[in-house]
């Protein structure tokens, strides 16, 4: 048995070899991101999810465990995607300074035809953030391939005040859930790490 992970994520990859699921093979998935006019988020996550796993399952086998995830930031109803440029990402943290906010994370798994598909939403909170602070956060860089323009695992936990959820959700993977979910496709007992393929 085999782990394809649907993502070129890093935080990904490692929440994966934290929880005894390591990948053998990544493979990217170049799947249509167009969401539907008023998507609520956490169907958003989902559809995502179910996407990018579709995407990639034609490179799977009948033995391989398929994970695909995606991520999205919401701030009252309005998902906040990846930024453009700077500017983007500018807008995005001046947004959430100050404000509670919510993560969605979706997975879906395959595994031997059979599929689950959940989601995790976490609630974040941020600290105000002075005009000074976003633009040092810019300059790291980090904002930019990440969803809401922030990286909870990087320099953008400096940003975060608390959370009400799952930590590694908001990395990208919902850690506990997803080896829950696998554990329940594959018939695992828990704590039973998965080892690599050669």
């Amino acid at each position: 048995m085999r782990v394809l992970l649907a993502s070129a994520s890093p935080r990904r990859r490692e929440i994966l070899c934290r929880i005894g699921l390591a990948p053998d093979l990544i493979v990217p998935a170049d799947a249509d991101e167009t969401l539907p006019v008023g998507i609520a988020p956490r169907e958003a996550v989902q559809l995502l999810a179910e996407r990018k796993a579709l995407c990639v399952l034609p490179a799977a086998e009948s033995e391989d465990l398929l994970i695909a995830s995606d991520t999205v930031v919401a701030l009252d109803g309005e998902i906040l995607g990846k930024p453009k440029d700077r500017a983007g990402a500018y807008r995005m943290l001046r947004l959430l300074s100050g404000k509670i906010h919510e993560v969605y994370t979706g997975v879906c798994l395959y595994y031997k035809e059979q599929k689950e598909v959940f989601s995790v939403r976490t609630a974040v909170e941020f600290y105000p953030l002075t005009e000074q602070e976003i633009n040092a956060y810019l300059d790291t860089g980090e904002p930019f391939d990440k969803a809401g323009a922030y990286g909870i695992q990087g320099w953008g936990c400096l940003l975060v005040k608390r959370i009400d959820g799952d930590f590694f959700s908001v990395m990208g993977l919902p850690a506990a859930e997803t080896r829950r979910a696998a554990d329940k496709l594959m018939g695992n007992p828990l704590f039973s790490p998965h080892t690599p393929a050669d």
